[in-house]
């Protein structure tokens, strides 16, 4: 059996920890044997102290912080509460307990050090900030879930689902978490870049929103990367720089990104064929469109005309 801590800091979502819990019931509920794959216990730390404690745990859980923004979990992180999880979570870790966390609570595990080197992910609006706190973990946005065991992060807050099944297939095995995602009705995403909304992320660095704004504006043009960097003032090299830790993207799938989500509205909101989205997005060949967004969605351009 795994024995299970789940830690509730003050504030956390809370359907990020209803969403752990109906998970690890459900894979106990549908075990083939009669004994539970998970003994599960929860721990809660809030402004003044914390219960519980972790001797003999397999494995630590913390559903998501439930911030809202950058300045609200900076100062959730600084809290009394977050610092006693930090500790615990580093001791826990230091007596052989696996770690996983998702949203915002990847920043926690970062703050304990136990991520430099490692690969993870955070939801995808903080991406900014994490590669700022923690230039030495590798960053990968895109994914939802990054389960490099004995530590699993996960992207943004409902990717607690995915998470949860990556540790049910870890400790119970891939047919119970196959069980699981059937009675709950969890749909496997492996990508958190269908939902990444680069507009967003490009308005948190004046250069990069003026760039954002460029590109846009001579969306059907063929231009170069060097005319985008020209156009707000930084070098090449630069400007990749800057690309990069805003949005976490080469300069090309920048402005891939903005001619893909361009393409997917005009899709989804007017009746023009693809060969003529295709032009007003800046691809010559209607080919080169269905191909970049089959691969950035997964579908193909008429799944998002059905859906308009």
């Amino acid at each position: 059996m795994t024995k299970v801590a789940v830690v509730e800091i003050d504030g956390c979502l809370a359907s990020s920890a209803a969403i752990t819990y109906d998970v690890l019931a459900t894979a106990n509920r549908i075990s083939a044997t009669k004994r539970a794959r998970f003994e599960v216990t929860t721990l809660r730390y809030g402004p003044r102290r914390s219960s519980g404690h972790l001797r003999g745990v397999d494995l630590v859980i913390v559903p998501g912080l439930g911030s809202a923004s950058a300045d609200e979990l900076e100062l959730k992180l600084s809290s009394p509460a977050c610092r006693r999880a930090r500790d615990m979570l580093a001791a826990a870790f230091e007596d052989g307990a696996m770690l996983a966390a998702s949203c915002a609570s990847s920043f926690l595990l970062a703050e304990t050090g136990l991520l430099d080197g490692k690969r993870a992910t955070t939801t995808w609006w903080f991406a900014p900030l994490f590669r700022q706190r923690y230039p030495n973990v590798n960053l990968m946005t895109e994914r939802m879930v990054v389960a490099d065991w004995p530590i699993a992060t996960a992207g943004a807050a409902m990717a607690q689902m995915d998470l949860m099944l990556a540790v049910v297939a870890r400790f119970a095995g891939p047919d119970i978490a196959k069980g699981c995602a059937n009675y709950l009705l969890l749909d496997e995403r492996r990508s958190q870049a269908p939902f990444m909304a680069i507009n967003y992320l490009a308005s948190q660095d004046p250069k990069v929103a003026r760039a954002e704004k460029w590109v846009r504006n001579n969306i059907a043009r063929d231009f170069a990367i060097e005319d985008v960097a020209a156009a707000v003032g930084l070098a090449p090299r630069t400007f990749a720089r800057r690309i990069a830790s805003v949005c976490g993207v080469s300069p090309i799938q920048f402005v891939q990104r903005i001619r893909i989500e361009t393409a997917r509205s005009l899709l989804e909101t007017t009746r023009l064929s693809v060969e003529q989205i295709a032009r007003e997005v800046g691809y010559a060949e209607p080919s080169t469109l269905r191909r970049l967004i089959r691969r950035a969605t997964r579908h193909s351009p008429r799944h998002f005309r059905s859906a308009g």
